[in-house]
């Protein structure tokens, strides 16, 4: 990077499954960005902590863990990876016992500190699209490219539902429903870095909008504010 472009942050916040990772892929494609997922960094530091077998209602041993293990980070087709312990924890961060215990792990204020500052160093790879939950509010709070996508409960649960039927079978739209719910309350309610909109971000309600037009109107605004 040259002085004279500084790197471009676009944040994407959002509850789950408000299209925030589809979107977030899509516009890092569009603008040859380097695309990070945030939420991955906290699913596989649950995925790590049920692995070695540390309890996670017992934030002492899960910071134990992380202050512990070598994170690791690369990027493969603009998209930046990680290894823990020099493992690649892959699909496995996208499993029910890590869903259901991320948002615990995630509330912890010493596991956030730290990721925060490991999301921060992800300028090195350039221009960057980063997708979470408090990436406008905390991680880039300067930059200018802020949006929050939201999406009514109903049509956020119909979403997850049919991804979740496409990896493992699982179609119960009520349950994700109630999955999704729980998870919102604790992402919004946590005392730190809690899920909000960040100042001066626009906000996009994609319920009735279709990806391609949510990716349009993003990597439009980002390339007239650029001046390509």
């Amino acid at each position: 990077m040259s002085n004279n472009h500084p790197v471009s942050v676009v944040a994407i916040d959002g509850p789950s499954a408000s299209g925030k990772s589809t979107v977030s892929k899509r516009v890092a494609q569009e603008l040859k960005f380097t695309y990070v997922d945030s939420g991955s960094l906290y699913r596989g530091m649950t995925w790590k902590a049920l692995r070695d077998g540390v309890e996670i209602g017992r934030p002492d041993q899960v910071i134990e863990l992380m202050n512990r293990m070598k994170l690791e980070f690369y990027t493969e087709n603009r998209v930046v990876l990680f290894t823990m312990d020099g493992e690649d924890p892959g699909q496995q961060i996208r499993s029910e016992p890590v869903r259901e215990n991320v948002a615990d792990i995630a509330a912890i204020p010493e596991v956030r500190v730290f990721m925060v500052d490991r999301l921060r160093e992800m300028v090195r790879f350039g221009d960057i699209v980063m997708e979470g939950r408090d990436i406008g509010t905390v991680v880039f709070p300067e930059s200018p490219f802020k949006y929050y996508l939201d999406a009514d409960p109903e049509e956020r649960a119909r979403r997850r539902s049919l991804e979740l039927k496409s990896m493992e079978g699982v179609d119960d739209v009520g349950k994700v429903l109630d999955s999704l719910a729980r998870r919102d309350r604790k992402d919004s309610t946590r005392k730190t870095a809690p899920l909000q909109i960040a100042l001066g971000a626009r906000v996009i309600n994609s319920t009735s909008m279709t990806i391609e037009e949510v990716v349009a109107l993003i990597t439009a605004e980002v390339r007239a504010a650029l001046g390509q």
